[in-house]
């Protein structure tokens, strides 16, 4: 932060092209930008302060609660959505959670809007203690956030550093948040992952769907399909698309979205990855890798390098696991490779990868 925003690009297109040389050589698409501030689609807040003056945003190293309520990156509908959180709190008596002390039952809002308005509200809570308390208040918040569509209680008991636990307690009739992708419609549940930058989100998605087109495969698999983005957007009804999530939600939401659109061909699979591809009896012609920060691992990677795959198109917030991935697959030629800037402000990047068997 305090760079301008060309010279952030800049540096992220170098540190991605040190770490992409030795595959090479290469062709680098343009880089794709979006807006550098009000571009995040999901605010993760943690709750300081008191109950009668809470703070959402962040703690301080003494774990006191930074208020963060104009952070510059949150898409302005998100802001707009805190001051009547921050009242609500107080209304409900929840009191924030004090980590020295461990004391207190509210720890995280989790807050995410759609490109329409429509807003997700998760309370990240210690115990159900207050889950009454909640449902009691929620008239006044609906009141003032109308756009208010889906609330839940995510429940995570332990001293830790993690944000959810295991437990959701829907508090809205709503489950799911619709994120329109121009003809795709994604349904986003309370657990379920969606890039951060919805902008930067579809040009990945068309990316995809561009180099699938290019290569015309009859097989298509989208591992760590989430929500299906990658799997929904490269279906023409001719492919065959499958797509595989080991959350059940999120294949439940990508299943609608494929019965709306009228898809054909396309199915999904509620699954680990990896073991998915360990089992099947015929490799894909074309696979779309979206993995987490760690990559794909050496398992699956040595799994694409014994494989029939003839491309594999890789997704990866986390350069470094890609290039370690890219190792492990010397069969694989890295032809073309396009860097997205997904998160202005920080170090951090997405970068799409092609990848054809030499």
């Amino acid at each position: 932060m305090g760079t301008d925003h060309a010279t952030q690009v800049t540096r992220k297109e170098r540190a991605c092209a040190d770490l992409l040389a030795p595959f090479g050589p290469l062709r680098w698409e343009p880089t794709v930008t979006g807006p550098e501030a009000g571009f995040r689609n999901k605010a993760k807040m943690v709750v300081g302060g008191t109950m009668e003056n809470p703070t959402l945003g962040i703690l301080d190293r003494e774990r006191r609660g930074v208020d963060l309520r104009g952070c510059g990156i949150l898409q302005p509908d998100i802001r707009a959505c805190l001051p009547a959180i921050s009242s609500f709190i107080s209304r409900a008596r929840l009191r924030p959670y004090d980590v020295p002390n461990r004391s207190g039952e509210l720890k995280y809002v989790l807050v995410s809007v759609t490109p329409d308005g429509a807003v997700m509200l998760r309370f990240v809570l210690r115990s159900q203690e207050a889950i009454a308390r909640i449902r009691k208040h929620l008239p006044y918040l609906r009141d003032r956030l109308p756009q208010l569509h889906v609330v839940s209680a995510n429940i995570q008991p332990e001293h830790k550093a993690i944000i959810e636990g295991d437990l959701e307690i829907p508090l809205s009739d709503a489950r799911s948040l619709t994120m329109p992708l121009g003809k795709i419609h994604l349904h986003l549940g309370a657990k379920s992952f969606f890039q951060t930058n919805t902008h930067i989100a579809q040009t990945m998605y068309a990316q995809a769907r561009a180099w699938c087109d290019e290569f015309a495969p009859s097989t298509v698999w989208d591992l760590y399909c989430g929500v299906g983005g990658f799997a929904l957007h490269c279906a023409d009804g001719t492919r065959t698309v499958t797509g595989v999530e080991v959350s059940r939600e999120a294949i439940e939401s990508a299943r609608r979205s494929a019965d709306e659109a009228a898809l054909a061909n396309v199915d999904f699979i509620a699954g680990d990855a990896e073991q998915f591809a360990l089992s099947s009896d015929r490799a894909p012609e074309l696979a779309i890798v979206n993995p987490p920060r760690r990559g794909i691992g050496s398992t699956l990677a040595d799994w694409f390098e014994r494989s029939t795959t003839e491309t594999v198109i890789y997704s990866s917030c986390n350069a470094k696991t890609l290039a370690a991935d890219l190792d492990r697959m010397p069969s694989f030629t890295l032809s073309r490779a396009r860097l997205l800037d997904m998160f202005p402000q920080s170090d951090h990047y997405e970068t799409m990868a092609l990848l054809r068997r030499s």
